[in-house]
């Protein structure tokens, strides 16, 4: 077989955060088919009755919330399942840890297309979060087959798969969602096809591609005699799997990572809403604005950032990238017209596009090779709890207390993760960290 290339890599992440973003512009159609298919006395019933004691008579909210709930499931999934996936590949290869996880996924997509109830397809998306933890495996191969010299450049692939995931998935949910494969007035209940069919087949047909090159493309890139020895016992709690690491910068890096990606999970999702509530949006305006964001995340993390890592090191450009978003999103949240808007979502990506590859290379370079999908797979993890918890928080914010508070709260919060930045220790050529005050 072939060296592993990045492609793969690419794709696998790629597939993994589609995966969890591909069913956001769904949610409010979904709660209306289930709710009416499963009827008010089912799961989805009970639920819809809790969020609307919360809500109140807001329709708006209650499917806002559905979603990010709906969306946290396999947010949270991902979250404990990626140390687990990460470690395992330490022990026994990156190789048949991606087959696995990699079948898992396409499973979980062919059963979402035939989610004809709303019990199919929490089990199709908990089933699908949970091989999705291989986000840390995917991480650990391009740690694999980079040099350390090299490594920010395996990184970039990673953040930009990720960038590309968010925005291209609801897009590819979106405007697949106009393929019915069923008339919806025929849909029946249980195991067949259902008005969200379209999207499912789209994501099973790419997740199949996937499987396809793992298999037939994809060479072990973590050889025997360089996988992990520990034989320690691996919990399901990734915060106790980070203290295993127990590495110089690898905690810092991880929260850092969290906090972050927690204040923008929270403004993107709720940026949508805002768009439309505030400066009167309609889908082909959202359409755009997602565009925008995706190419100019591309532009910094693919040609911006590599150029400031080489220039100045990754703990400097993560803390460029940290003081860019800041004021994207106030700028945001006050914006008064359109180009104020696009001048505040253009420093949001342009700042994303700087911090996450810069956090991506770091943690992956503090840590040594036999302990990279464990130490990769709790950051991953990290990430997938904050894309779980950010757009609730978001949600909750916006519903209750304002279009304006989740910017200047995420803003504010911003702070957190600039400041424990600075105390980063640098990483020198051989990969181990020096102490905190010197420069790289």
């Amino acid at each position: 077989m072939k060296k592993p290339t990045l492609f793969i890599v690419f794709l696998t992440v790629f597939i993994d955060v589609v995966g969890f973003s591909i069913i956001f512009p769904l949610f409010p159609a979904m709660l209306d088919y289930y709710l009416e298919k499963d009827g008010v006395d089912s799961l989805i019933g009970s639920l819809v009755a809790w969020l609307e004691k919360f809500a109140g008579d807001d329709e708006n909210a209650v499917a806002t919330l559905f979603g990010g709930i709906l969306g946290s499931l396999y947010g949270v999934l991902q979250f404990v399942f990626a140390p687990i996936w990460g470690a395992y590949s330490d022990k026994h290869g990156r190789r048949p840890t991606l087959v696995f996880t990699v079948s898992g996924i396409v499973f979980a997509n062919f059963i979402w297309m035939f989610a004809g109830s709303f019990a199919l397809l929490i089990f199709g998306r908990m089933l699908a979060g949970i091989m999705a933890g291989n986000i840390s495996t995917a991480s650990a191969v391009a740690a694999d087959i980079t040099s350390d010299k090299n490594r920010a450049s395996g990184m970039i692939i990673i953040g930009v798969a990720l960038g590309l995931g968010f925005i291209l998935g609801p897009a590819i949910g979106g405007f697949a969602h106009k393929w019915q494969m069923i008339d919806p007035e025929n849909a029946v209940g249980g195991f067949n096809l259902h008005p969200f069919s379209g999207p499912a087949a789209i994501a099973l047909m790419i997740s199949a591609l996937n499987w396809v090159l793992v298999v037939f493309k994809l060479s072990e890139s973590l050889p025997p005699e360089k996988r992990g020895k520990d034989t320690t016992k691996r919990g399901f709690n990734p915060f106790a799997q980070l203290k295993r690491i127990d590495l110089p910068g690898v905690a810092r890096t991880n929260l850092i990572y969290f906090a972050y990606w927690t204040a923008f999970s929270s403004v993107e999702f709720t940026v949508t809403f805002y768009a439309m509530e505030k400066h009167g949006f309609v889908p082909i305006d959202i359409a755009w604005m997602f565009v925008f964001i995706g190419v100019t995340l591309i532009l910094f993390q693919g040609g911006v950032a590599r150029q400031f890592i080489k220039r100045m090191g990754e703990r400097r450009t993560a803390l460029t990238g940290v003081f860019f978003t800041l004021p994207g999103f106030i700028i945001i949240g006050n914006a008064d017209g359109t180009s104020g808007l696009y001048g505040g979502l253009f420093l949001m990506a342009a700042g994303s596009g700087m911090a996450m590859p810069s956090l991506n290379s770091l943690v992956s370079r503090y840590t040594p090779a036999d302990r990279q999908g464990l130490s990769l797979g709790v950051f991953r993890s990290l990430g997938s709890l904050s894309r779980a918890i950010g757009p609730i928080i978001g949600g909750v914010l916006y519903w209750k207390f304002g279009s304006t508070v989740p910017y200047w709260v995420g803003a504010g919060f911003l702070v957190v993760p600039f400041f424990m930045a600075l105390g980063l220790p640098p990483v020198p050529e051989n990969g181990e960290p020096e102490a905190a005050g010197s420069e790289q």
